[in-house]
Formats: structure tokens, sequence, C-alpha cells
């Protein structure tokens, strides 16, 4: 059981409040708790907004990526955090996320090696519960045109049909594409699907003159290359 006799934040020392460390030291000296705690604004009858922060993190191995996988209704069920709290923490690590996407624009992308298609592709696949299979369409020289969702599925598969993959490589005139899915488990190891799957998609590319230059399986902070692995 959680004290009551806790100290109130506004009781605390004011370079210890994360509202006014932030002011006067600025936002990089705040750990991630004490950011989650002006998320969150209030804490609880129990516990001050950063000690809950603190707990929420903890019971999440200390990873916002982790957090930022957790659903409302899942984030509703840790005490003392409601829907109003449970919405504020996935609409501000939604922001970030979509701000890691938005690091660079797909017309100044070029892919030289796996790790750039990596990155191209990490902030759509990182943070989901379930498969999605996305194609990046390149011109000549490797240049990004742009990069599309073809299917999502379930948590541990997603069902992809070649024709979708070609269909979008045909209409942006891509002369080569990079696919990439993710693995909900955060695993990269690749499965008898993937590996047939993306011979099919190879063997369709040379009949339609695409260069198919990597598989790419985005996991948990990593990720497989079916170009690397020499898998192409």
């Amino acid at each position: 059981m959680y004290s009551t006799n806790r100290i109130p934040i506004t009781s605390w020392a004011e370079e210890d409040r994360p509202r006014e460390k932030l002011v006067a030291k600025g936002r990089h000296v705040l750990t991630d708790a004490e950011l989650l705690a002006i998320i969150l604004g209030t804490g609880s009858r129990n516990e001050s907004a950063v000690d809950l922060s603190r707990r929420l993190l903890s019971e999440n191995e200390n990873s916002l990526e982790k957090l930022s996988r957790l659903s409302v209704p899942e984030l509703i069920k840790y005490d003392g955090i409601g829907e109003a709290k449970a919405i504020s923490i996935t609409a501000a690590l939604e922001l970030g996320r979509r701000r890691n996407a938005m690091t660079a624009n797909d017309d100044e992308l070029v892919i030289r090696a796996s790790a750039d298609g990596y990155n191209i592709i990490r902030p759509e696949l990182e943070d989901l519960d379930h498969e999605q299979f996305w194609v990046i369409l390149l011109n000549r020289g490797n240049k990004v045109l742009r990069k599309e969702l073809i299917s999502r599925g379930g948590m541990n598969a997603t069902v992809v049909d070649p024709k979708l993959v070609f269909r979008a490589a045909l209409s942006a005139g891509a002369s080569g594409i990079v696919v990439c899915h993710n693995h909900p488990s955060g695993g990269i190891k690749a499965s008898e699907n993937d590996i047939r799957l993306t011979r099919r998609l190879r063997e369709a590319a040379v009949l339609l003159e695409i260069t198919l230059l990597d598989h790419i399986i985005v996991g948990a902070n990593s990720y497989f290359s079916f170009a690397d692995d020499g898998l192409l």
C-alpha cells in the first residue's frame, strides 16, 4: 500500500518541481518520469504525479517504447490512471512518433543501405500491436518517391497480395522498391512465410523489370534485412 503521508509537489523545493524545473533549466534536464508527470498534470490520492509516473514507467521496464504500445483501455488498468490521463499519455507519445516520422521529407531521401530503409519506415511500424506491410517506392537513383501502406493484419501476420505491391509501384512509376513489415512481438527472425513471400515478390519484380532492393522486418529497436543476409 502506498503511504498517505506523501508530500505534494507544491510543497517541494521549486527546483524539484517538474514544470518549474523545465522553465528554469530547460526540457533536456528532466527525467522521463518528470516529463510524464507534466503530461499527467496531477497524481492520485496516494502518489504525486512524479511518483505515479515513476511507477508507470517501472512497470513497463522504464521503456517509453513499451509504454507507447499500450492502448487507452490498457493504461486505465493501472492504479491512478483514469481515462483522461490515459488519453493524454497516448496523445503525447503519438505526437512524438509523428515528429520522428517528419524528421526528413521523403522527397529528400535516398536509400543507399538497409539502415536507410529502416530509418524511413521505422516511425510507421515500431510501436504497433499488429502487423502492417508497407512498400517504399524509389526512382532510378533510389530516391524515395513515397511510402505506401499495403495491408494490415493481426498480432501474428498480415495477408499481402503481391499485385497490390506492384500496382503501387507501377502507379508511381517506380524503378525500385523496398518492402517492409513489422513483428509486434519485437523479434526480427524471418519466418518461413516471410521467406516465401519475398521469393514471390522477387520473381514478380524480375518480370516487371522493377528492382526489389530489400525486405526489411522491423522489431524492437532493431531490424532484419533480407539483402544484408544474402536472401535476395
